[in-house]
C-alpha cells in the first residue's frame, strides 16, 4: 500500500477546504431549491422500504404504491397545516390577554424587589417589561412552522420523481451506497418513530394538565427532536410563555408541565433511542454539534433538521480516500486511530 506523502496530505487539505468553500456557498445561493430536494432524499429514504414492501409481497403496482404515498403525505401535510394555522388564530386572539398577563406580573416583579436602593428607575423597567410583544413572538415563531410547511408541496414532487426513479433504474451493488442506504434509512425511520413517540407523550401530558395549544407543543416537540440536544430542551421550554400568560392555570401545574415534559424528553433520548439506534451513524457528539451549527447557519432550521445524516453521509464518503480516512476517523472521535493513520 502507497503511504501518502506529507506534501500530499497538505494539497489534500488544501483542496478539501477550497472545496468546502465553494460548495458552502452553492449550498446558501441554491438553498430555495436544495432544502426540498435534500428533505425528499431523506423522506425516499425512510418511505422506500414500504413501497418495496407493497410492490413486491402485496403485488401492488409501483405507481399506485406511489400515489399512496402520496396521499398520505399529502393529508399529513394538511393536517400539520390546519394545526399550526389554528394555533396562529388563538394566539392572535389570545394576544391582548397575554399582554395584560405580562403588565401584570411586570408590575408585581418591580413592586416586590427594591430596586430604588440601586438606583433603577422603576417607572422606566416596568414599562420595558410591559412592552415585551410575547404574543408578536409566539405568532411569528408559528407562522415561521407554517412557511416551512408551504414549501413541503414542493418536497413531495421531488419525492414523487425520486421514487419513480428508483424503480426504474438498473440496480447495481455498490457497497458505498448500499452502507449510506443502511444507516440513513435506519436513522430516519427510528428517528421518525422515537420523535413521534415523544410529540404523543408531551402533548397528552399538556393536554391532561389544561395547557393551551397541547397539540400544537406536542407536534413541535415532534419536530424538534430531530435536532440533537438542543431541540428537546427548546421543545421542553417552548410552551413556557404560554403557560405562565395564563391566570387560570395552578403553580403545580407550571411546575408539573415544564417537569413530566423534560422527564420524556430524557427518558427518551438518553433511554430509549441509544438502545434502539445504537451507534448506526457512528459520530461524535462534538461532531453533530458543529454540524448543527455549520447547517443551521448555511439552511437556517432546516439545516438544523438535516444536520446529523448530512453529516453521516459525508462521513461515509471521507471513509473511502486513504488521503481523507484521518478526517473521517476524527468525526468517529477515534483520535488515536486518526493520529496513526496520519
Amino acid at each position: 500500500m502507497i503511504v501518502p506523502s506529507t506534501e500530499q496530505r497538505i494539497q489534500t487539505i488544501c483542496l478539501m477546504l477550497l472545496t468546502t468553500f465553494a460548495v458552502a456557498i452553492t449550498l446558501y445561493w441554491l438553498s430555495a431549491v436544495m432544502i426540498p430536494f435534500v428533505l425528499a432524499l431523506f423522506v425516499a429514504f425512510a418511505i422506500r422500504p414500504g413501497v418495496n414492501f407493497l410492490t413486491r409481497h402485496a403485488k401492488v403496482p409501483r405507481p399506485i404504491a406511489i400515489a399512496g404515498v402520496f396521499i398520505v403525505g399529502s393529508l399529513f401535510l394538511g393536517l400539520a397545516g390546519v394545526l399550526v394555522s389554528s394555533s396562529v388564530t388563538q394566539l392572535s386572539e389570545n394576544a391582548g390577554a397575554y399582554q395584560t398577563t405580562i403588565q401584570r406580573l411586570s408590575t408585581s416583579i418591580v413592586q416586590s424587589i427594591p430596586l430604588d436602593r440601586f438606583g433603577l428607575d422603576t417607572s422606566s423597567l416596568q414599562a420595558q417589561l410591559s412592552g415585551i410583544p410575547i404574543g408578536s413572538v409566539l405568532v411569528g415563531l408559528t407562522n415561521a412552522i407554517l412557511q416551512i410547511l408551504s414549501n413541503a408541496i414542493l418536497v413531495l414532487i421531488f419525492l414523487i420523481f425520486l421514487l419513480i426513479g428508483s424503480g426504474k433504474s438498473v440496480e447495481q451493488s455498490d457497497p458505498v451506497w448500499d452502507q449510506i442506504e443502511y444507516r440513513i434509512e435506519r436513522y430516519v425511520i427510528a428517528k421518525v418513530l422515537i420523535s413521534a413517540t415523544t410529540g404523543m407523550l408531551v402533548s397528552g401530558i399538556l393536554y391532561a394538565l389544561g395547557v393551551e395549544l397541547a397539540l400544537m407543543f406536542g407536534f413541535l416537540a415532534f419536530l424538534l427532536n430531530f435536532i440533537p440536544s438542543v431541540g428537546s430542551i427548546i421543545a421542553t421550554l417552548l410552551p413556557l410563555p404560554v403557560i405562565i400568560l395564563n391566570p387560570d392555570i395552578s403553580t403545580t401545574t407550571v411546575v408539573l408541565a415544564l417537569v413530566l415534559p423534560g422527564i420524556v424528553q430524557v427518558t427518551i433520548g438518553n433511554g430509549l433511542e441509544p438502545k434502539i439506534m445504537g451507534d448506526s451513524l457512528d459520530l461524535h457528539p462534538i461532531s453533530i454539534l458543529f454540524a448543527l451549527i455549520v447547517w443551521g447557519v448555511l439552511w437556517g432550521i432546516v439545516g438544523m433538521f438535516l444536520a446529523t445524516p448530512i453529516t453521516a453521509v459525508l462521513k461515509i464518503l471521507l471513509e473511502q480516500h486513504e488521503l481523507t480516512r484521518p478526517v473521517a476517523e476524527l468525526m468517529a472521535g477515534r483520535f488515536s486511530t486518526a493520529e496513526a493513520k496520519a
